[in-house]
């Protein structure tokens, strides 16, 4: 055999031998790997938050990757229904009969905590215009429809109201901050209960509709005179106007860390779901709108690294993630909370 014949077929075979090498090193490298996608939807509430989380979350452990879609808490529900996500996020959590439809299971976790604000867009006129209980109530009934009238400026005689059409801006889609946000209007007025109600999609008798607090916030910012009810970290993030909210106490209150604080102290978290809303709490520090979020999982996962991965997130969310919870408008969880949360996601089964 020529000897340049002979050399070509020994190159040949070396480079099939480093190419069946290489096959089996990526095979072991992507076995070792194990990438997990998780993908989850709902709320708009938490989606600042969450972004932050998933991000830093990923940063810190490159093999798992978590995309989120705020779509609100109805439509996240839904899917999680539907088995087309593997968590979902709701800020009224979910009901027993959502529940039932699930046939693996499902585990709700409050994950953080926020207020709602009233915000607004009037020049000259900064955070902290005082709102009587049937003020507010009144303007999203549609009985109140200018800023100069006598019952806003009864509450506010050192500001000088203009004469500006309210424009009332509200949720579109089904939202767990409506459901909060009219669960609190219908406890202080029996009108509001009588009329409209509460829940995640309500027949609102004013106003300019929205999609998602995102939305909310956008119509806020472009209409003068505008009114409407969104999460604290939208308002702040976006340098909107809040109200001062009178509570039950007769304390004109603006959200802050403490005042809400204050209100998540009156909440008690029953054992077996960690379930619980207050619509109007008693403390004179209190800030009457608060709720926390939910994070919605199933309890059993046909894939077993979405089911570990899954319930390692929950624990860094529940450390790591609460310190970032403050500089981004969320209160951070209590260590009572952090506790119930812990024991409820270690439910979580493959």
């Amino acid at each position: 055999m020529p000897a340049q014949l002979q050399l070509k077929r020994i190159a040949h075979f070396l480079t099939l031998v480093a190419v069946a090498l290489s096959v089996v090193a990526c095979a072991a490298h992507s076995k070792n790997t194990n990438k997990v996608y998780l993908v989850g939807a709902g709320a708009s509430f938490p989606e600042p938050l969450y972004q932050n989380w998933f991000l830093n979350y990923n940063k810190q452990n490159p093999n798992v990757e978590i995309n989120y879609q705020a779509i609100g808490s109805s439509a996240g529900v839904q899917q999680l229904i539907n088995n087309t996500v593997d968590f979902a996020a709701s800020d009224v959590a979910i009901t027993n009969e959502q529940a039932a439809q699930i046939k693996r299971g499902a585990i709700a976790l409050p994950i953080t905590a926020g207020s709602i604000v009233v915000a607004y867009n009037i020049s000259d006129i900064p955070t902290g215009l005082k709102l009587p209980r049937q003020v507010y109530v009144n303007i999203f009934l549609g009985k109140i429809t200018n800023w100069n009238s006598p019952q806003i400026a009864l509450a506010n005689p050192e500001i000088k109201l203009p004469d500006l059409p309210i424009r009332v801006i509200h949720r579109t889609d089904g939202s767990g901050t409506t459901a909060i946000f009219t669960k609190h209007l219908s406890a202080i007025s029996p009108e509001w209960k009588r009329q409209v109600g509460a829940g995640k999609s309500v027949q609102w008798p004013v106003g300019i509709g929205a999609n998602s607090n995102t939305g909310v916030t956008a119509q806020i910012q472009q209409i003068p005179g505008s009114i409407g009810y969104l999460e604290y970290a939208y308002a702040t993030q976006n340098k909107l106007r809040v109200a001062a909210l009178e509570n039950k106490a007769g304390k004109y209150i603006t959200p802050t860390p403490e005042s809400v604080s204050k209100t998540l102290e009156s909440v008690k978290l029953p054992a077996d779901n960690l379930i619980a809303f207050i619509t109007d709490p008693t403390d004179a520090k209190a800030y009457p709108i608060v709720t926390y979020t939910w994070l919605l999982t199933y309890q059993y996962y046909q894939d077993p690294l979405k089911a570990k991965e899954l319930k390692n997130f929950v624990d860094w969310a529940l450390i790591e993630g609460q310190k970032s919870s403050l500089q981004l408008g969320y209160i951070p969880l209590s260590k009572t909370v952090v506790a119930q949360v812990k024991s409820a996601a270690s439910k979580i089964k493959e």
